[in-house]
């Protein structure tokens, strides 16, 4: 594998392994002798994720995180259930392996599922990528073409019918973003008023639904070690049945360019590969989507708009939770100045619309 994306476990976040392991020689067959050996990723703000290897054997292990979460937030038996429905239909996708309610085992309710391997791209190419416009070029319509084909899955064929409301998607997203967002609150954003108002008495007509994954990011996209195809897609906690252009809007608050305001660009520490040259652009990316999808995209403004207010009210939670000492993480100390940006672009952007 080029480059490496565990480390050690941090300090305060680490597992019982002798339990872990009892628990996993009891429930999956065929575990080679060994030791249980746990590493964490690196990446990632919200849910705690570690590799698990026995000898030859490895798996990954998702839980919330530590500390009071936001209800129905952190939903391990939820994204269970997705990638039991999707990995079947959509590659990418990792298969799971189980899922425990169980507590006392590491401290919450977990799931395993399988380790891929890859690159994951975030700030910058491993040593020994030429970085080439061909090649970021390559990764965009990468990038698109599995959105594409996500949206693309008759979700009526799965089970996601059972755990998801389509219709009034977009009205219950706008209104329940703006709740989480007072219950989160800390500090008060003049813009934040009118652009809660705005979000509410300008929802666009809703597309057909599709699955969503709703956290489509290149950092949550895993690629073959020549880049030439996207091998997976993780982080699938928020995914479910909804409008597409939901799904292409967050997509986009995360696509960065080069000519975005810098606190945006910087705001969670160095900006996103996407603002090099050879990347599409948001517009660029948005005009692919919608040939290669056959949608019509005219309304993407609001949703791009909801879609970084979202990032906002995610990032305000996260504070929130640092600021009444529920997380001490020092990454989180800054993220009031991140909100205020997010709010402010945002707001700029609806009275383009």
């Amino acid at each position: 594998m080029t480059g490496k994306d565990t480390m050690p476990v941090k300090s305060g976040e680490g597992l019982n392994e002798g339990v872990l392991e009892a628990f996993i020689r009891q429930h999956i067959e065929g575990i080679p002798e060994g030791r249980l050996e746990i590493e964490q990723f690196w990446a990632g703000h919200s849910n705690l994720t570690y590799q698990l290897k026995i000898d030859d054997w490895e798996a990954v292990l998702r839980r919330p995180p530590l500390g009071p979460v936001a209800p129905k937030a952190h939903d391990m038996k939820r994204e269970h259930r997705i990638l039991s429905e999707i990995s079947p239909l959509f590659s990418q996708a990792p298969k799971p392996l189980l899922f425990s309610e169980d507590e006392s085992i590491v401290g919450s309710p977990f799931f395993l599922m399988e380790r891929k391997h890859g690159i994951v791209l975030d700030t910058s190419f491993p040593e020994g990528i030429e970085a080439t416009e061909e090649l970021c070029s390559k990764l965009s319509h990468l990038m698109v073409d599995r959105l594409v084909e996500l949206h693309s899955i008759d979700y009526k064929k799965t089970g996601l019918t059972e755990i998801s409301s389509p219709a009034g998607f977009m009205e219950r997203q706008v209104h329940g973003w703006i709740g989480r967002y007072e219950r989160a609150k800390t500090d008060e954003i003049k813009e934040a008023e009118a652009l809660k108002k705005w979000l509410s008495t300008n929802l666009p007509k809703s597309q057909p639904p599709v699955i969503i994954h709703y956290d489509y990011k290149l950092n949550n996209a895993m690629f073959s070690e020549d880049l030439t195809a996207m091998v997976g897609l993780f982080d699938w906690e928020m995914s479910t049945v909804g409008d597409p252009l939901a799904d292409l809007g967050a997509a986009m608050s995360y696509w960065m360019q080069e000519d975005d305001p810098a606190l945006l660009k910087n705001g969670l520490g160095k900006p996103s590969l996407t603002i090099q040259k050879g990347f599409l652009t948001r517009r660029a990316f948005i005009e692919s989507y919608a040939k290669k999808s056959g949608r019509d995209v005219s309304d993407i403004g609001f949703y791009l708009t909801f879609a970084y207010f979202k990032l906002a009210v995610i990032c305000q939670q996260i504070y929130y939770r640092y600021k009444k000492g529920q997380t001490n993480d020092a990454r989180f100390s800054h993220f009031d100045q991140f909100v205020k940006s997010l709010i402010v672009h945002a707001a700029s952007i609806s009275t383009k619309h």
